[in-house]
């Protein structure tokens, strides 16, 4: 609790504050009064309460808001910043119900939290941090989501569970190991991967020895279960009891802890293997609500996640494009799942409970560097030190380019293999900061991208496709103006406009030149494929304007489960139009 100090709780909710209004106005449920020379005014729902603040805005209406601006007044008196008062003031502006606002409240209180708490660790400039290792950066991020304010929820996790689970804590952990019937249970794999191999590979001779003989010293026989991995925090704060009757029937085996240690990554239930960095990442359930959703994993969609994986893996390698572009992604290319079959009989496919126990394995981008390689996540080019210095400028000074020479090279690794499997197959991907990693050469420029994330991420928006039946489930109907949005929003709206606005508010990279840099990416890549030019035309990449589609708006709405996941795109939430930054370089 050391971190929960009266400076640092102030300094947070100063920076969270900043972030509600940056956001809050950009989705346009926030509608500031400018006063002149790039200061605002902001009255509150009582007519009483305001804010003022001083803020530059950017393309694709950002609002760069500077924190040490803010002030809060009231009958003449300056109050200091609280971002819960902040919210309860707004709450009629932002929509929160009787029934939502009180857990919004408390994952604005956890993202607090969090926040102090990274405020409490050695500061690491960002120049440090562009020659550090890849675990070292992706546990150095000090922010979430780039658009939700309330990014850093976790509900569920105690103080010492934060210490031990949170990646920002950085604290090595060993996974539980279970025993499942196989009755209950079932393993999937990508081709050529058999079980009895793949578990001996990824635990260890020993530890399945051990594992076996823990089983027999209950009269147990180790070839009727599967072994499974389970988060720490799942199997004591949830499975030992809500699965009890599993345990009681012996059916789920609790046998220990594997030997390997591992670090949570930015996604919190996603595991990296830090005693042999080649293995496979492990992604568990995780019964915490974070950011509009429980973060559990469906034991049906486990089943055909190593297929789906096998499918892109071919797609990719047989497009000389993509092959061009040298992109890649690392496959989840092993699962298992347990049904609980009482829950089942008792929900919908979308419930929780049917999320509870399951894994998956994925591919591990280290056994595929290449000499001088080195790995970052891309949510890092989002991270701003103390100073205010930019890990993405900490990387273009450090490549000794010109900072549009490289970010052309980020933009060709990144933004056109998007590009291309949007025009080219009507797949979309979340390529969000967390889901993509970048391969860095020693000097600091982008060499390629590597996308993961994969079965439960992608969509095939073509209702004609023809996919292996496997495959079947990532076949999504989806209105056909909305199409586009899965570049507009996620890559320009939900990343892009973070980078230009941070690399030119540090006088990096001038807003136009980077916008020009992107427009001139998109060209390219236009008149590499002249073929596809009917789809340019009705898919423009070059249109003055598309929809503002809000992500705040979802978790305010709903902070349990942000989207039906029945059917996706009937959710979301449209507030106006935003001015297309590339449209006016359109070559």
């Amino acid at each position: 609790m050391s971190h929960l100090t009266p400076d640092r709780w102030a300094h947070a909710n100063r920076l969270l504050v900043r972030k509600a209004l940056a956001e809050f106005t950009h989705e346009r449920l926030l509608a500031p009064e400018h006063l002149g020379d790039g200061a605002y005014r902001l009255v509150a729902d009582d007519g009483a309460t305001e804010y003022r603040f001083t803020a530059r805005r950017y393309a694709l209406d950002h609002w760069q808001v500077a924190a040490e601006s803010i002030s809060r007044h009231r009958d003449g008196a300056r109050l200091p910043l609280d971002a819960l008062e902040f919210v309860i003031e707004m709450r009629g502006s932002l929509g929160l119900s009787d029934e939502i606002l009180p857990v919004y409240l408390e994952e604005i209180s956890s993202t607090l939290s969090g926040t102090a708490y990274k405020s409490a660790k050695p500061v690491i400039t960002a120049a440090e941090l562009a020659e550090a290792d890849f675990q070292a950066i992706e546990t150095g991020m000090t922010e979430g989501h780039p658009c939700f304010v309330a990014n850093n929820g976790r509900l569920g996790f105690g103080i010492d569970e934060y210490h031990a689970y949170a990646p920002e804590a950085a604290n090595p952990l060993r996974l539980v190991w279970l025993a499942a019937r196989r009755d209950r249970a079932a393993f999937t794999a990508g081709a050529g991967i058999d079980y009895e191999t793949f578990i001996r590979a990824e635990l260890g001779d020993d530890a399945v020895d051990r594992f076996a003989k823990t089983l027999a010293d209950r009269g147990l026989d180790l070839a009727d279960y599967l072994l499974m991995p389970a988060h720490p925090w799942q199997w004591w704060n949830k499975l030992s009891v809500t699965f009890a009757a599993e345990i009681a029937q012996q059916r789920l085996v609790y046998l220990g802890e594997g030997d390997d240690r591992y670090l949570a990554q930015q996604s919190i239930r996603t595991f990296f293997n830090t005693d042999a960095p080649a293995k496979h990442y492990v992604k568990t359930a995780l019964s915490v609500l974070n950011m509009g959703f429980m973060r559990g994993l469906s034991a049906a969609y486990m089943e055909a996640t190593p297929a789906i994986n096998d499918w892109l893996a071919g797609l990719i390698d047989g497009d000389d494009v993509l092959k061009a572009a040298r992109f890649s992604i690392i496959r989840e290319c092993a699962a298992v799942g347990y049904r609980h079959l009482e829950y089942e009989a008792a929900t919908d496919r979308y419930s929780p409970y049917r999320k509870m126990l399951a894994a998956l394995w994925r591919e591990s981008p280290v056994a595929s560097l290449e000499d001088g390689e080195r790995l970052a996540t891309m949510a890092s080019l989002l991270h701003v030190d103390d100073e205010g210095a930019s890990f993405a400028g900490a990387l273009i000074a450090r490549s000794g380019l010109a900072p549009t020479e490289w970010l052309r090279g980020y933009l060709d690794a990144y933004l056109l293999p998007v590009l291309h499997s949007f025009y080219a197959y009507d797949l979309v991907f979340m390529p969000h900061g967390e889901n993509v990693i970048l391969a860095l050469d020693a000097d600091g420029t982008v060499r390629r991208a590597i996308f993961k994330d994969i079965a439960e991420e992608i969509a095939v928006m073509d209702p004609d496709a023809v996919l292996p039946p496997s495959v079947d489930r990532i076949r999504v109907e989806v209105p056909e103006e909305t199409k586009i949005l899965s570049i507009f929003t996620d890559v320009f709206d939900c990343f892009l406009r973070f980078l230009g606005a941070t690399l030119a508010d540090e006088e990096v990279l001038a807003e136009d030149d980077f916008w020009r840099t992107v427009a001139e990416c998109v060209s390219a890549y236009q008149r590499s494929v002249p073929e596809l030019a009917d789809k340019f035309e009705q898919y423009d990449m070059f249109a003055d304007e598309f929809t503002l589609s809000c992500l705040n708006r979802l978790q305010l709405r709903n902070n349990r489960q942000m989207v039906d996941l029945a059917d996706p795109s009937a959710a979301l939430q449209f507030v106006g139009t935003l001015t297309n930054p590339i449209a006016r370089f359109a070559s």
